[in-house]
């Protein structure tokens, strides 16, 4: 017979909530349990497209969820969970995943891993301590380009790589179903923007959390060691209602290479690929939402470029849910990128660029201090 796995939600501050339960539904391996949201710091004024009162919405009219908690706590203390997805705000990951590890349930956080470094550590070691799975979700991990530039990067496709460039962004985290009509989050003002967490910097908000770690987790791989020290910029230059910055930057040190990161909610058009890797012998670039999902390869002046087919993802493994219900029917590992060591790397040096952000200096990643720690 087959096995079924009981889930449950913690936290919808996080738009992508709503895709994470669409690919576990489509599974129809799991049994819907229960939700809860966190309470925000303060009420978003606004219930709108990606919104947390709509996310809510969503998890109870079109996926089905049959209960919802007001508090996730008494959730937890009363109902029993396999899995728990947890979209809180970036700030009140650690706090959520301390609380659903010590009730024996495993859990997917949602990309970032945390919003600092101290924080990844305390996820980590309450998985471990309660002897539980924990998971850690990148939407790029599904893409199949992003993972063909790592085939080629360890095939030697470009020689040696010396640099990684990512460049992430949009004109917001409440823009993506902007169509420019009444009751879109395009209608949306400065003042229930910047009520949501997003534009919070207390809560884990601002673009560097968000798109510079896409770069943190994707140098980590392609490059395959840790980094040594990161310098990093954060400016509010368009979102004055807010107290989190728009755009930001973090230029990354590896012992044999280098990574600058971007990241904007300001952004028209980026006008160029959102992935660069250069190596010795040529460079590799992903270009945003390219439907064929091709690499593209260029080898320097009056060569021709060459494109290059991504693969599709294995069958039945193609989303976040599909891989971990694989992972937990047969015990087959997940992907590097999903998994905890791998996460708190990634983590350290998104940390690193925001202690920078804040001294205005140069800081170390891979400290003697949470080495020890982990």
């Amino acid at each position: 017979m087959t096995r079924r796995y009981r889930v449950a939600v913690v936290g919808f501050a996080h738009m992508h909530v709503n895709h994470l339960m669409s690919v576990f539904s489509a599974t129809n391996r799991v049994d819907w349990i229960a939700c809860a949201d966190t309470i925000p710091d303060v009420p978003e004024l606004v219930e709108a497209p990606d919104t947390r009162a709509w996310n809510l919405r969503q998890a109870r009219e079109a996926i089905g969820v049959p209960k919802v908690y007001t508090d996730y706590r008494e959730m937890l203390d009363k109902e029993r969970f396999d899995l728990v997805l947890v979209c809180s705000e970036n700030g009140r990951h650690a706090e959520v995943a301390e609380a659903v590890a010590a009730k024996g349930a495993s859990l997917i956080v949602e990309k970032p891993m945390a919003a600092g470094l101290a924080d990844a550590l305390r996820i980590t070691r309450a998985a471990q301590a309660a002897g539980v799975e924990l998971f850690v979700n990148w939407p790029t991990t599904w893409i199949p380009t992003f993972r063909k530039v790592k085939q080629l990067v360890d095939e030697g496709a470009i020689g040696e790589v010396w640099e990684v460039k990512m460049r992430g962004g949009s004109l917001g985290p409440l823009s993506h179903n902007a169509h420019g009509s009444a009751g879109t989050t395009a209608a949306l003002t400065g003042a229930q923007k910047g009520a949501t967490w997003w534009h919070r910097a207390g809560t884990g908000g601002g673009a560097m959390l968000d798109y510079c770690g896409y770069g943190a987790y994707l140098s980590r791989w392609y490059l395959g060691e840790g980094a040594e020290a990161a310098f990093g910029m954060k400016a509010n230059l368009r979102s004055h209602y807010a107290s989190s910055e728009d755009n930001a930057a973090v230029l990354v040190r590896f012992p044999r290479a280098m990574a600058i990161l971007e990241a904007t909610w300001s952004c028209l058009d980026h006008g160029a690929p959102w992935l660069l890797v250069y190596g010795d012998t040529g460079t590799l670039a992903v270009y945003p939402f390219d439907p064929r999902q091709l690499v593209t390869i260029t080898r320097g002046p009056g060569t021709e470029p060459q494109e290059v087919e991504a693969e599709p993802l294995p069958v039945g493994r193609e989303n976040i849910a599909g891989e971990i219900i694989h992972h937990l029917d047969t015990g087959e590992p997940v992907h590097e990128t999903l998994q905890p060591g791998f996460n708190l790397e990634a983590m350290a040096i998104l940390d690193a660029g925001i202690r920078s952000a804040a001294s205005g200096k140069l800081e170390l990643v891979d400290d003697v201090t949470w080495r020890a720690g982990y």
